[in-house]
């Protein structure tokens, strides 16, 4: 009844006393709890439309599922049963490989890169879920992907056969291309995994290896930065062109500076997580000039298969980006 009465009242226009025009508020769902950086950066973006309409539209953030589990929230915002919400956006690639344009293995890999490439694709996304009557509102990477091994790896001859951590489609296949044996564990099992053997190398952001503590089974941490998945937030369109124009506006700036913030916020991140794997004694390395060599070769690869799967819209983006 409680979580009934919550969707009931979402959006719903509330009227103060002796007030002269009408509040609004919404309610948004998004799957991180509150120390995550995204939901941070979510909950700031909430504030900033607060002031900017001087409280006529809030937006009271429910993080960590707590309204909708991570899978529900975009069918929520796009049935109007919640007015805005957040997403992996790479969680809709199975629907249209579009939304996995930046899960990509080695097609993006740095911040530099990822900007370059949401530049290119950012428009197909927002044409994407306009189809789906969403509006695109801003989109924040996480930290890129990287290798945690035993030993310093400066070839992938030296994966040959070891049990890779894989976790969906792209890091099976990438296991693959490097000739090792992807073994599917979830990020809750990870620390198991390594300690039964199961696996003896992963790729995850260092977020995950400081949440997973992974200095307690590998020594070396190798910054490839793979990919950098991004979150996305966005609004049902309909819910959205309701409102005022001035209060349309307001979202948009406050998107606006919630997309630039989050991404100075996810290096940010970056640098700080690292910091704690060296902390704990992970010895931190670059790539080798041959391994660089070998996993731009399984990006190229990846990123044809990619192309392939996405059809000439993604053709479109791999030349904007290469263009860029």
């Amino acid at each position: 009844m409680k979580h009934l009465l919550t969707l009931a009242l979402s959006g719903a226009i509330v009227l103060g006393a002796g007030a002269a025009s009408a509040q609004t508020n919404w309610d948004m769902p998004t799957p991180y709890g509150d120390s995550v950086f995204h939901t941070q950066n979510i909950m700031q973006f909430a504030e900033d439309v607060s002031t900017a309409t001087e409280g006529a539209l809030t937006i009271t953030v429910h993080s960590a599922g707590s309204l909708f589990a991570h899978p529900e929230i975009r069918d929520s915002v796009r049935r109007g049963l919640a007015p805005i919400g957040e997403i992996l956006m790479s969680q809709l690639a199975n629907e249209d490989a579009i939304f996995g344009v930046d899960s990509v293995p080695f097609l993006a890999a740095s911040y530099a890169d990822a900007a370059r490439l949401w530049e290119a694709s950012r428009n197909q996304i927002a044409a994407k879920l306009a189809e789906q009557g969403l509006t695109l509102l801003f989109a924040v990477p996480w930290p890129g992907q990287s290798l945690y091994v035993t030993e310093e790896v400066t070839s992938t001859a030296q994966l040959q056969g070891v049990n890779f951590r894989a976790y969906n489609t792209a890091t099976e296949r990438l296991a693959q291309l490097m000739g090792a044996v992807p073994t599917t564990v979830e990020a809750g099992d990870i620390p198991t995994a390594f300690s039964t053997s199961r696996i003896s190398a992963m790729i995850t952001s260092p977020s995950t290896g400081v949440s997973s503590q992974a200095w307690d089974f590998v020594g070396h941490y190798i910054d490839t930065q793979a990919w950098l998945p991004k979150n996305m937030v966005f609004v049902n369109t309909r819910v959205f062109e309701a409102l005022p124009e001035a209060q349309q506006d307001a979202i948009f700036e406050a998107a606006a500076e919630a997309e630039l913030r989050g991404w100075e916020m996810s290096v940010a991140e970056t640098e700080a997580k690292i910091a704690t794997l060296k902390e704990n004694g992970m010895q931190v390395h670059q790539p080798s000039g041959q391994l660089a060599a070998q996993l731009r070769e399984i990006g190229a690869t990846m990123t044809e298969e990619w192309k392939k799967s996405a059809g000439p819209e993604g053709a479109l983006i791999l030349d904007a980006y290469a263009r860029n």
